[in-house]
């Protein structure tokens, strides 16, 4: 693996796998040469020389890009990066050589789509990109050293949301969906305070996954690709008995045909401010407020980070002043 070659009154080292140079140094002493060879051998052997240039040579950045587009997007539930990355591949810098490639790069194209978009938005572009270089070191035998991106500097201001329902809000918003056509919209949103769920998984949820003799229902594949079973509460339990269990969905309506009815549902309150998701996190406070324990409530949610998980849950300032009041 490992020559060394006299010349010019000096001691050559090349150190060589495949083949393929991967180090050389030149040396006054033999001894030195030697020592030097044992050593780059050592580092070979654990992989610790990182890759060839040649071999990184042979892909460019939309190699990699357009492989994970068509093969790791497709199985993600509710992904939304197929757009972003097709606009991505359009860019000069998916041109470049991985061999070439580097965190510089990166920063250049982070200082010039910050011009257009804000630091929050982009470091949710870049998180696909960065599993990219993931994806393709672990998976793909791709000798890629160092992810170029996982360096990259991005300061964002954290702009997660705090909305819960305020006093009489619930009952403004049912009201509200009572004036829509379709019984189906306050049916929607009671479900979705009552049980937590995802507008996806509530839109989704057919018959056979609910058994109302446990007073659950059960998903079989969340966003984050496990499944769980969420506990029914009684006005859950009460308002699925008196729906039609003949049909195959449970609430047979379309994502747009939801949106467009919360829109005008919400043009006809003074409720400011106010999304689909919002219904989650009010769903999971309660929880809390109930007294579930962090895992209880994680396994209805369906949380499997922690930190995540208490992201969604804002106690009710109000309840805690009122606690605080009662040990006075």
């Amino acid at each position: 693996m490992a020559s060394i070659r006299k010349r010019n009154g000096k001691f050559q080292v090349q150190v060589r796998r495949n083949n393929c140079l991967i180090a050389s140094k030149t040396f006054h002493t033999f001894s030195d040469a030697r020592e030097w060879a044992r050593l780059r051998e050592v580092q070979v052997d654990k992989g610790e020389l990182g890759p060839r240039k040649s071999d990184l040579k042979k892909y460019n950045l939309a190699d990699i890009v357009e492989r994970y587009l068509h093969e790791v997007v497709p199985r993600k539930k509710q992904s939304v990066e197929t757009f972003f990355l097709k606009a991505f591949l359009r860019h000069p810098i998916c041109s470049k050589r991985l061999d070439q490639l580097t965190t510089a790069d990166f920063a250049a194209y982070r200082d010039e789509r910050l011009k257009q978009i804000a630091p929050i938005s982009l470091k949710r572009q870049l998180a696909p990109i960065s599993h990219t270089f993931e994806i393709a070191k672990t998976e793909w035998g791709i000798p890629i050293k160092e992810n170029p991106v996982e360096k990259l500097r991005l300061k964002a201001r954290d702009n997660r949301r705090e909305r819960r329902l305020k006093d009489g809000e619930q009952e403004t918003l049912l009201e509200a969906a009572r004036t829509r056509q379709n019984p189906l919209i306050e049916k929607v949103v009671i479900f979705a305070i009552e049980t937590g769920m995802r507008r996806g998984e509530i839109l989704g949820l057919c018959w056979d996954q609910v058994d109302l003799k446990r007073r659950s229902v059960t998903i079989l594949e969340s966003k984050n690709g496990y499944s769980r079973t969420i506990p029914l509460t009684s006005v859950a339990v009460a308002l699925l008995h008196g729906m039609d269990s003949e049909a195959d969905k449970v609430f047979s309506l379309t994502a747009n045909a939801l949106r467009m009815a919360w829109e005008r549902m919400l043009a006809r309150t003074d409720i400011d401010d106010l999304h689909f998701h919002d219904l989650r996190h009010e769903a999971i406070s309660r929880f809390f407020e109930m007294g579930l324990t962090v895992p209880e409530v994680a396994s209805i949610s369906g949380h499997r980070d922690m930190k995540m998980l208490m992201r969604y849950a804002h106690a009710d300032t109000r309840k805690l002043a009122k606690k605080l009041e009662a040990t006075d």
